[in-house]
């Protein structure tokens, strides 16, 4: 039943890659979804949370052609509070047989999806101990596909992997697998029959030992890694070594692939992976991992998986290639903090594999990159990159392609485009190089701050709008000559969703000429209606919204207004009503030479020379009038005070 269900997803995900319709990333989002059931128990673990892990030693027990597994699991750790016991995720399934410290065999109980093992004395806070759990069993087959065991190729030979993201760590050894605690550096040997190779992170630090018809491999990870990113995977591997970096600062590159993928094909792809390292280092910092290495494992699943150092992925197209790299800096060496928070690692390998697009493809390819993005988060009008409490719970929600995926990717892109691309750049790299965050957690404000730092102003309006709320706006656009070599821009707009009134954006406006001219405006779009006059050296005959799609927004219109000037609709002011100030909109060649304002029973206010904005804020509520006199003439306006 578990490999029938597994087959028949393979089957909807080969569909999914039979779109000509969406982005590649969607593709890739869609294949990569972690889990078939609709929901599990993602609740974070109180029984957990009494201690912090710093070492494994993991010694696993495979045959690829057995669904088995055993295993024994040191595990040293650190109490955060007086403890009398100490609490593992473990999936029933799994039979623990003895559980010890210092050789003490200690007594122990087994409930759902735990186990618990009663302390000799007290633990007391800031005590360091390490237990050993002995135990073996099937794991479950609940459809997560935590632990698979198939077989590949035309001869059918056995191949074993586990999947753990984003809570199945428990399904095949005793964890505590939290978004709160990374194991400072892991021990993992591997025996299983000796004509396979097997896989895990980090290095090899000496060569396999062969005993009899069974061989251990032994695998050392010294950088700190959360209980999910753990991996195993057991086949008759090819070995296919490249190298990444820069001379003298290389590391190696190691393929396991199935002997039967092997093909010229496949290593003509393979030789993007050390490009797109290079890109990742030159946009960001060098490889997070350097002093160990980097690779992928092929295995049956969908997708990939981004398992610290060495990514398990079912094939090797060059954007698969670098959605899952771009996890090794962005879910592996700084990880989301709380599943609410997933866009931190999904929306950024997302658009980070999107600029893979956009520097090898050029800016057409990226173009049509994000506008296919946007066609698929705008399909439905709700929806926030940021998770509620019961969204978290969701997997299929956690792991959605339209919201963590394609929306979180855009979101980073505006981010981009409002704060430009040298800003932009600093603030990841100094997000990333943070001591507070590096190879540990992150939460949403820890990467706001680290933008507004560099920026220099807050974002506080920007996040709200985008990644808490909901959503997207929905622009109207007007373009009027209004002089020679001037036109206003009007920027009115509606949004999808009722939880943003308004979204505060740079607006980009491309002006078109009868001769092929263009020019590109960005307005700053604060207030609904807003106006915008502008220097254009040609009569404007065309707009265009957006051209290089860098706002998610849908059904947007640019129009162009009658092109002869019109004294009467050259000057307006915004916003009307107000509470504060109101400002006029007037063409660059058209000069403010005196302006009046009035209450509504003709009482002078306030007189101005050459001004161009009103602080009202001390003015009654109610009716004003403003007469505003200019080298080309006098026209009136009626405003509210609010």
């Amino acid at each position: 039943m578990k490999n029938s269900i597994f087959y028949l997803l393979c089957l909807s995900f080969i569909g999914v890659f039979s779109q000509n319709n969406i982005s590649e990333t969607s593709r890739i989002a869609n294949s990569e979804m972690k889990s078939a059931e609709r929901q599990m128990n993602l609740l974070v673990n109180p029984n957990t949370q009494n201690y912090d892990i710093t070492y494994h030693k993991l010694e696993f027990n495979v045959d690829p052609a057995v669904y088995l597994v055993s295993g024994k699991i040191t595990t040293t750790y650190t109490a955060l509070a007086n403890m009398n016991t100490l609490t593992f995720d473990l999936s029933n399934t799994l039979i623990v047989s003895s559980v010890k410290i210092n050789n003490t065999s200690l007594a122990f109980t087994q409930n759902t999806n735990e186990l618990i093992i009663t302390l000799p004395s007290t633990q007391l806070t800031g005590v360091q101990a390490t237990v050993e759990v002995v135990y073996s069993g099937a794991p479950p087959q609940n459809g997560f596909f935590a632990f698979t065991s198939t077989t590949h190729g035309p001869s059918n030979t056995p191949v074993i992997y586990t999947l753990s993201e984003p809570f199945g760590a428990r399904d095949w050894w005793p964890c505590k697998q939290d978004l709160n605690d990374k194991i400072n550096n892991i021990d993992v040997y591997i025996t299983a029959p000796s004509q396979y190779i097997s896989v895990s992170n980090g290095v090899e630090p000496d060569a396999p030992v062969i005993n009899g018809n069974l061989k251990t491999t032994h695998f050392r990870h010294n950088y700190p890694i959360p209980a999910y990113l753990i991996c195993m995977a057991v086949t008759n591997y090819t070995l296919i070594n490249q190298t990444g970096g820069a001379s003298p600062n290389t590391y190696p590159i190691i393929n396991y692939i199935y002997p039967e993928s092997d093909t010229s094909t496949l290593r003509t792809q393979l030789l993007q992976t050390p490009l797109i390292l290079n890109l990742y280092g030159n946009l960001l910092e060098n490889y997070p991992f350097a002093n160990e290495k980097y690779g992928h494992a092929q295995f049956g699943w969908g997708g990939g998986m981004e398992h610290t150092t060495v990514s398990f992925m079912v094939s090797f197209g060059r954007q698969l290639i670098a959605h899952e790299m771009a996890h090794q800096w962005f879910g592996d060496k700084i990880t989301c903090g709380t599943w609410k928070d997933i866009w931190l690692n999904e929306g950024f390998a997302t658009y980070i594999a999107a600029l893979v697009i956009e520097n090898f493809d050029g800016q057409a390819a990226f173009v049509t990159e994000k506008a296919n993005m946007i066609g698929n988060i705008t399909s439905m009008p709700n929806g926030g990159v940021y998770l509620t409490d019961t969204e978290a719970l969701d997997v299929n929600r956690v792991f959605d392609s339209r919201l963590s995926y394609n929306k979180g990717a855009m979101v980073l892109h505006m981010l981009r485009f409002k704060l430009g691309d040298s800003v932009f750049f600093q603030g990841l790299r100094n997000y990333l190089a943070d001591s507070n965050l590096a190879y540990k957690y992150a939460v949403t404000p820890n990467l706001q701050s680290h933008l507004e730092a560099v920026y220099g102003s807050s974002l506080s309006e920007f996040f709200n709008d985008w990644v808490y709320n909901q959503g997207y706006p929905i622009y109207n656009i007007t373009v009027q000559n209004t002089a020679p070599g001037q036109a206003k821009i009007t920027v009115a707009q509606t949004t999808s969703h009722t939880s943003v009134p308004f979204f505060e954006m740079p607006v980009p406006v491309r002006l078109l000429g009868a001769s092929g001219q263009s020019q590109d405006v960005v307005v700053n779009n604060t207030v609904n209606g807003e106006q915008f006059n502008v220097t254009v050296p040609f009569t404007v005959t065309g707009v265009q919204f957006d051209p290089n799609k860098n706002i998610i927004s849908r059904m947007s219109t640019a129009t162009l207004e009658n092109a002869n000037f019109n004294f009467d609709s050259a000057i307006q002011i915004f916003p009307n009503p107000s509470s504060s100030t109101i400002s006029v909109a007037i063409p660059e060649n058209i000069e403010i030479e005196n302006a009046v304002i009035y209450s509504v029973l003709g009482q002078k206010i306030m007189e101005t020379k050459s001004q161009k904005s009103w602080d009202i804020s001390s003015f009654s509520s109610g009716i004003h009038f403003i007469t505003i006199q200019t080298n080309k003439g006098t026209k009136q306006f009626k405003f509210v005070k609010e």
